[in-house]
């Protein structure tokens, strides 16, 4: 999926969703680990979250089955445990 950010994609390069200055954050971060990686995975999970909430909505008028939004949100969690890996995992080991 294009919009997910990775260790070598500038934050705010996900295309034109979110911010309009890549240096900021969806809404704040402000863990004390901040780092350009953590900022890009915190924008990545709400994306995620964002996608859930349309999945669901979707799911509950009708417009798609269970079954659908079940998967969908899977392939969506596969995504984002694979941006924690590059993102988190890469930089704090």
């Amino acid at each position: 999926m294009s919009e997910w950010l990775g260790p070598n994609q500038p934050v705010g390069s996900g295309g034109n969703e979110g911010p309009s200055n890549p240096l900021e954050a969806f809404s704040a971060y402000q863990g004390e680990d901040w780092s350009p990686a953590r900022l890009a995975f915190h924008q990545n999970l709400e994306t995620f979250a964002d996608k859930v909430v349309l999945l669901v909505a979707l799911q509950g008028s009708g417009k798609i089955d269970q079954e659908q939004a079940f998967a969908q949100i899977g392939s969506l969690w596969k995504h984002l445990e694979h941006s924690k890996e590059e993102l988190i995992s890469s930089t704090d080991g």
